[in-house]
């Protein structure tokens, strides 16, 4: 059996970009920045993606903390010179960072990426 299933726990290195199409689907993009000090000194900065996203899920800030649920996806396209593709996580469920008792979790404060200093 097969297992594609991805939580990802950082900050949004931007505020999400909504789209609504003419159909009346809604879009929204968020690029969620992690950081992990082993092996080595390193931040990623994850595209997601999330269909028919209720008001709450836009609400988002850039620097909130922030946590996705959902799956790898690999999108293909083609533009006038080249086919192109791009892997997201499709998320299945978004929500603030908290913990039990409705703080922010330490283990999850990951600085935005401009904080950084270059190594």
């Amino acid at each position: 059996m097969d297992l594609n299933l991805v939580v990802i726990a950082g900050r949004l290195a931007a505020a999400p970009e909504v789209r609504v199409f003419e159909g009346g689907s809604t879009l929204v993009r968020y690029l969620v920045t992690t950081r992990t000090e082993e092996p080595r000194r390193r931040i990623d900065v994850v595209p997601a993606v999330l269909w028919d996203a209720d008001e709450a899920a836009t609400r988002f800030e850039r620097g909130d903390r922030i946590w996705i649920a959902g799956a790898i996806q690999r999108r293909f396209w083609s533009d006038d010179h080249s086919r192109r593709s791009r892997i997201e996580v499709v998320a299945h469920h978004v929500q603030p960072s908290v913990d039990v008792f409705g703080f922010a979790h330490p283990a999850i404060d990951v600085p935005l990426v401009e904080d950084e200093t270059p190594v």
